[in-house]
């Protein structure tokens, strides 16, 4: 899941990437174009409402490019990104 925040004092754009816990099987992170698509710098961490998160801050406009990284190797794409290409998901901030 999916949750984009525009700041009213600056140009830029928090998104916040969450998941069940129970869709979780092990550690997952968000990877993409934000990050250098580099596995583990952004992991989704428990939270006590049963979601597993974590945000990051991008320019307003930017196009980012993502995926889910599960144990083992495994990815994922998300269903509520804007669209969904052969690369992976992607949002516009």
């Amino acid at each position: 899941m999916l949750k984009k925040s525009r700041s009213a004092s600056s140009a830029t754009c928090t998104l916040t990437f969450f998941l069940p816990t129970t869709a979780l099987d092990g550690t997952v992170s968000v990877v993409g174009s934000f990050n250098d698509w580099t596995p583990g710098l952004h992991p989704l961490r428990r939270r006590s409402n049963g979601t597993a998160s974590t945000s990051v801050t991008v320019p307003v406009g930017e196009t980012v490019r993502f995926r889910y990284l599960g144990e083992q190797g495994r990815w994922f794409d998300d269903a509520d990104a804007d669209e969904i290409t052969a690369d992976g998901s992607v949002v516009h901030a």
